[in-house]
């Protein structure tokens, strides 16, 4: 017997059974206590069918709460659903005392949460495993002001983690033929440029110089998971104006590129937030470039850089932490349009370059990783921090989040694991000789600095 056809019947049976009670209006108003019980039931069942009928069901109740019985429900998920103290530590004696494998997997049983098991189930009907990232996706949005929940997020943290592995994930390329509801999403989801309208998708789809690659994965359909956005070019990008809107001009032939530009890396779904995708992405499709496109010589990003200007602002607000000079030229950043004005703009540039070099480089959070968080993302996969370009973003959002900068993180194939290794264990940053320089000469700039 096909057991995943009998799971699709069944679950296609409870969902058009909750249809037609939708259709009929005989849907009751619910709240978390009508969730929770469905929750013990599911836990309770022994058989598959009946498990897809009350995942089905607990997944409908759930759709229906209001914001304040999601809250409700979370609390009660993560403190009634928890593991058996006594459980544990009677389990911990017996291994204790006889050190036999087979008590120590009963112990490593009765320390999960009963509430990864309620997960676990919920996640056999079908649509599931979408729900459930739109329920985690509610779930963060509450953490801050419930911090008594992280147990729950670090429940979905781990079962996320072995759904959406790299064995799991399927790789498409977007372009104009694939189906119209993808590509509004594809619209939808865009956070670094935004995209405009159809007529600008197109452009950033055209087969001759641009490519546009997602992850996908089976258990949700046709949402995407991530998506990076590719501009074949010919040396290494240092604006993205004439990218986004094509006066650079097009490319007709992409086998005269030696260059694949990353230009706009997207996450889609806020509930898989933590579970890390990009890595795989790129290297993916590099590879992918590599292979149709054998000319391709440089694979290298045009990032953003958000947070500079705002840790720009702090250090011209702290006392004595630059030299005058660097202070007053800083000022010319409070005029409108001064990055129109090309007197104006050279005197910034000679002076935030360095300091981009210095925040690139040396300003950690409080984990000792770089503060910028696109930095740790591109360096954390091996990458070489190669240039800092200046005006290279001048748009309304270029301007207000880091003054213009965008940097070039470069992929050296043969150098990525060599890299990715020396960050992850001392925190050693990649960079180019260009880099380097600019960081030491921002001590000039930043009083009390000392060589690093």
């Amino acid at each position: 017997m096909n057991m995943s056809f009998l799971q699709e019947l069944f679950s296609t049976i409870t969902q058009r059974d909750a249809l037609r009670r939708k259709r009929s209006g005989t849907l009751a108003p619910v709240s978390h206590e009508g969730l929770i019980g469905a929750c013990q039931a599911l836990l309770e069942s022994d058989g598959e069918a009946s498990s897809i009928t009350l995942a089905r069901r607990a997944l409908d109740l759930y759709a229906r709460l209001d914001e304040g019985d999601k809250l409700r429900f979370f609390e009660r998920l993560t403190s009634e659903f928890s593991a058996d103290p006594e459980r544990i530590d009677a389990a911990y004696q017996r291994y204790r005392d006889s050190r036999d494998n087979g008590d120590l997997q009963v112990l490593f049983d009765v320390c999960e949460p009963s509430r990864q098991e309620v997960l676990r189930r919920l996640n056999l009907t079908t649509d599931g495993t979408h729900e459930l990232v739109g329920m985690r996706e509610d779930l963060l949005g509450l953490l801050k002001a419930h911090p008594d929940l992280q147990p729950l997020n670090a429940d979905f943290g781990h079962l996320f983690g072995s759904w959406f592995n790299r064995g799991f994930l399927v790789l498409r390329r977007i372009d104009w033929n694939t189906p119209a509801a993808i590509l509004e999403r594809i619209i939808h989801y865009e956070a670094v440029h935004e995209i405009q309208d159809w007529n600008d998708l197109r452009r950033r789809l055209d087969a001759r110089d641009r490519r546009c690659f997602a992850f996908f994965h089976p258990a949700i359909g046709d949402e995407p998971l991530i998506f990076v956005e590719v501009a074949l070019h010919r040396g290494l990008p240092d604006r993205i104006q004439p990218i986004l809107d094509g006066s650079q001009g097009v490319i007709e032939d992409p086998d005269s590129v030696d260059t694949a530009a990353f230009f706009g890396i997207s996450n889609c779904q806020t509930g898989l937030r933590g579970i890390s995708f990009g890595n795989f992405l790129i290297k993916q499709v590099v590879q992918e470039l590599k292979q149709e496109l054998p000319n391709l010589r440089n694979f290298v990003t045009l990032s953003p850089v958000p947070g500079f200007r705002q840790w720009l602002d702090s250090v011209r607000e702290s006392e004595d932490r630059l030299d005058d000079e660097a202070s007053e030229t800083l000022a010319l950043l409070d005029e409108p349009d001064w990055h129109s004005d090309p007197a104006k703009a050279d005197r910034l540039r000679d002076v935030i370059r360095p300091l981009a070099g210095h925040y690139l480089l040396h300003e950690k959070n409080a984990q000792g990783l770089p503060l910028n968080p696109v930095a740790r993302f591109h360096l954390g996969n091996g990458a070489e921090l190669h240039r800092i370009n200046w005006l290279g973003d001048v748009s309304a959002k270029g301007i207000q989040q880091a003054a213009g900068l965008m940097v070039n993180y470069l992929y050296v194939l043969e150098e990525i694991e060599r890299n990715h290794e020396h960050y992850t264990t001392d925190g050693t940053i990649a960079r180019s000789s260009s880099v380097r320089d600019l960081g030491r000469r921002a001590r000039k700039l930043l009083t009390g600095e000392t060589e690093k």
